[in-house]
């Protein structure tokens, strides 16, 4: 079959506390519009950006339109195509709500989820106001067998994640009425990426986790890989897990032969991994300086970054030429780009208190999270002190600066730019600081909702 035309409509709201558009985010690596073009590069043509169904062209043929804060993986259009070609009928993505992995990490936060329930009656469609009334959900993302016509009926289409519950922690019993530390991972992912803990999400557990529950699950069923596997381990004489197999390591990389690397991993090209650095099944970019000690556990590190000694990473993002210095810790954590989080800095992901997770959504709402452990998020371009602690949930938006003081090591609830303590420096000492992500004004280079079928 021929390629099919493909058609982005462009979402313009930026995404907290980053200041950007979804599109421009980095997920396993790699900006949020460049991931979506490699996943549909081997069945579609270049992408063509709209701003409404009105710009569709009517012409017969094969196309699909999506909204571009929407992150996919490969797995998910090859079988989202498969199936749409198969019915040769206009479809949208549809995801049931027992789908426990978009339940958890999809629908909270979500403002462009459409949920849909049935009457009792007539079986009639509605929206669903709850989770509990919600049969399935809608995404943003069509295909027309024979090209777009204004009122053409378009049926949901189901692809199941394929999701997979996972322990990653051992509870103590005086936690375990918080429930198991678990994750969920997947075969096939979709979210809508609208907030810093949908990009986490999507980075992490239906990332690089999934990832790896792929692997494990494809040595398990096939002999033959495993066989491969344990043939590159013994060629290599190395440990089964270090092999060139499940670890790939770049052009003109410095690694110290203490280092110690686990897979599946991925290390781009010209990076220096130091004495008794420790990484597990991490994404880590080009460019990338890993000093001595530095502790590395399922995580994405992009391009140009730098780690001093003794920095710990564990689940967690950064995007690229960030620094986390010496004895920082930082837990299911985000880092915008260019940001800096000064030395024996501490995120923290656990809530002391006995009460769930809340997170400050897109309009201002606080709002559960569904986990018992998360991280914080800074945004670009951000400078972070000493010596800070950071506690669960919280977001330092884009262009901040906090000083380390007396009466405030201690982030309790969020910061916007206008609490950067930059401003509280001499004119001539503030402006030394550029602001490069400022804030979305109100309703500018805003797009409305689509209409739903």
């Amino acid at each position: 079959m021929g390629k099919i035309k493909r058609f982005v409509l462009q979402e313009n709201r930026h995404v907290p506390p980053f200041n950007q558009p979804a599109r421009e985010l980095n997920i396993l690596n790699k900006p949020l519009w460049l991931a979506q073009r490699d996943a549909l590069a081997p069945y579609c043509e270049i992408e063509v950006p709209i701003t409404s169904f009105n710009e569709l062209p009517s012409v017969p043929e094969e196309i699909i339109v999506y909204r571009d804060n929407l992150y996919f993986d490969a797995p998910y259009v090859e079988e989202f195509l498969r199936l749409a070609r198969k019915s040769a009928i206009p479809c949208r993505v549809g995801v049931r709500s027992t789908d426990k992995a978009f339940a958890t990490y999809a629908v909270p936060l979500s403002r462009m989820i459409q949920s849909v329930s049935k009457k009792s009656d007539n079986g009639t469609l509605r929206e669903g106001r709850t989770r509990e009334e919600t049969d399935y959900y809608l995404l943003d993302m069509w295909y027309f067998p024979r090209g777009y016509q204004p009122g053409t009926p378009v049926s949901p289409l189901f692809v199941d994640s394929g999701s997979a519950e996972v322990g990653f922690y051992s509870v103590p019993d005086y936690m375990a009425d918080r429930g198991d530390l678990t994750h969920l991972v997947t075969k096939r992912t979709i979210i809508s990426i609208e907030h810093w803990v949908h990009l986490f999400f999507a980075n992490v557990p239906l990332g690089i986790f999934s990832i790896g529950h792929r692997f494990e699950y494809r040595q398990q069923t096939s002999n033959f890989y495993l066989f491969k596997i344990l043939l590159r381990a013994l060629i290599e004489q190395t440990q089964l897990l270090s092999c060139s197999e499940l670890v790939h390591v770049g052009r003109n990389c410095t690694i110290n032969p203490s280092a110690v690397i686990q897979g599946p991993a991925y290390i781009g090209d010209n990076c220096t991994i130091g004495a008794g650095v420790v990484i597990q099944n991490c994404y880590i970019g080009n460019n990338v300086n890993i000093d001595q000690g530095a502790q590395l556990m399922l995580s994405v590190i992009g391009d140009g970054c730098f780690l001093p000694f003794r920095a710990s990473l564990y689940l967690t993002v950064l995007m690229e030429h960030s620094i986390i210095a010496q004895n920082t810790c930082l837990q299911m954590c985000v880092v915008g780009r260019g940001s800096f989080i000064g030395a024996g800095s501490t995120f923290t992901d656990y809530n002391l208190l006995p009460k769930p997770l809340e997170v400050e959504a897109t309009d201002g709402k606080f709002e559960r999270v569904g986990q018992p452990v998360l991280g914080s998020c800074v945004g670009h371009n951000c400078r972070i002190g000493s010596g800070m602690v950071v506690l669960p949930g919280r977001m330092i938006e884009s262009d901040v600066i906090l000083f380390a003081k007396p009466d405030r090591r201690i982030v309790r609830k969020n910061i916007s730019f206008e609490e950067s303590d930059h401003h509280d420096l001499r004119p001539e000492i503030a402006r030394l600081h550029k602001p490069k992500y400022p804030r979305l004004v109100q309703g500018e280079g805003e797009v409305p909702f689509l209409e739903s079928w």
